[in-house]
C-alpha cells in the first residue's frame, strides 16, 4: 500500500510544480515558501481537528531539524523550478533516492567494526559504480543548463535533492517514534512559514499580481496532499528494504513532470538531457536493489 501512497504523492508534487512554475512569474522563491507554509498550516490544522490528532509533540527538536532541512530543500527546489524546465528541476530533486542509498551505505561502513560475526558489507563496489552512473546522468542533464546559462539553477536543484534525502530520512525516524503524519507535516508547514517569512524580509516582496495569485491556493493544497502521501508512504514502510523501495517510487514524479513540461510549457529538452534523466532513474533503482542486498540490517532512522 505504501507504493500507491508514494505514486499518488509524486503525482501531487508534480502537479504542484506546475503551479509553482506559473506562480514564480509573479512571486520570488521566499514568498512561495511562505505562502505554501501558511496555506499548509490552515489545511493541516483543520485536518488534525477532524482526525482528533493532537499537535503537541514530545520531539520538538526532531521536528525543528526536519523542518530546517526540509525548508532548505523546498526553497532550493522552488528556485530550480522557476529557472529550469520542470522535468529537469524535478529530476534533480528526485536524486534524493540515490543520496539515501549512498547515506545508508556510508552509515553501514562507518559503524562497521572488523569481526568474524559482522563481515564487511558486500556489493559496495557495484553500488559505488551505480551512484557514479547517477552522477553522470546529472552531468548530462546539467549540460543543457550550462549551455543556456542556467548552471547555477542546476546546482541549486541538485542541492534540493541532497537536502530532501536528509529530510526523508528524518521523516522515517519520526514515524518510527509513532509521530502521526498529520503532526509531522503540520510542523513542516510551520517551519516553511517561519523560514519563508524571514527570507522574504531579506529578498523583499513582489507587487500583488491580482488573479494570478490564485495559483497559490492549489499550490498549497497539492503540497499538503503530496506531503501527507509521502509521509504515509514512509510511515508504512516498516523495514529498511521497504524504505528504499518507497524512496525509488518517487521517480514516478519525473514521468508526470516530463509530461507536464513538454505538453504545458513546451520545454525543449535535448537528447542528452533525456538520456541523463533515464540514467538517473536507472541508477536509483539499481542502487536500491544493491543496497537492500548489501546491508539489510542498517538502521535508516539516523537522528
Amino acid at each position: 500500500m505504501q507504493a500507491l501512497w508514494m505514486v499518488l504523492g509524486a503525482f501531487l508534487f508534480a502537479s504542484m510544480g506546475v503551479c509553482i512554475k506559473l506562480a514564480s512569474a509573479h512571486f520570488n522563491s521566499a514568498e512561495l515558501v511562505f505562502y505554501r507554509g501558511i496555506i499548509g498550516i490552515a489545511i493541516l490544522w483543520l485536518l488534525a481537528r477532524s482526525q482528533r490528532v493532537s499537535l503537541a509533540t514530545r520531539y520538538p527538536g526532531m521536528h525543528a531539524w526536519r523542518s530546517l532541512i526540509g525548508v532548505t530543500a523546498l526553497g532550493a527546489w522552488f528556485y530550480a523550478i522557476a529557472h529550469l524546465p520542470l522535468a529537469t528541476a524535478m529530476t534533480l530533486n528526485y536524486m534524493s533516492s540515490v543520496w539515501i542509498a549512498a547515506f545508508l551505505v556510508g552509515g553501514a561502513l562507518l559503524t562497521w567494526r572488523p569481526s568474524a560475526a559482522t563481515p564487511r558489507p558486500a556489493l559496495q563496489g557495484p553500488l559505488v559504480l551505480t551512484v557514479l552512473a547517477g552522477f553522470a546522468g546529472v552531468i548530462m542533464m546539467l549540460r543543457p543548463s550550462l549551455d543556456q546559462n542556467q548552471m547555477f539553477a542546476g546546482l541549486i536543484g541538485l542541492l534540493s535533492g541532497i537536502a530532501s534525502a536528509f529530510a526523508y530520512m528524518q521523516v522515517v525516524a519520526l514515524s518510527r517514534l509513532g509521530e502521526p503524519e498529520t503532526r509531522t507535516v503540520f510542523f513542516f508547514a510551520v517551519g516553511s512559514a517561519v523560514a519563508g517569512g524571514a527570507a522574504t524580509l531579506i529578498a523583499g516582496t513582489s507587487p500583488w499580481p491580482g488573479w494570478p495569485s490564485l495559483w497559490l491556493l492549489p499550490m498549497g493544497f497539492l503540497a499538503a496532499g503530496g506531503q501527507l502521501c509521502m509521509t504515509r508512504a514512509y510511515a508504512s514502510a516498516k523495514t529498511q528494504r521497504g524504505t528504499l523501495v518507497v524512496a525509488n517510487l518517487q521517480y514516478s514524479g519525473i514521468v508526470f513532470a516530463a509530461i507536464y513540461s513538454v505538453v504545458l510549457f513546451g520545454d525543449q529538452i535535448p537528447a542528452i538531457g533525456w538520456i541523463g534523466m533515464v540514467l538517473i532513474v536507472a541508477s536509483g533503482i539499481l542502487a536500491t536493489v544493491l543496497r537492500s542486498q548489501a546491508a539489510p540490517s542498517t538502521p535508516a532512522e539516523e537522528h
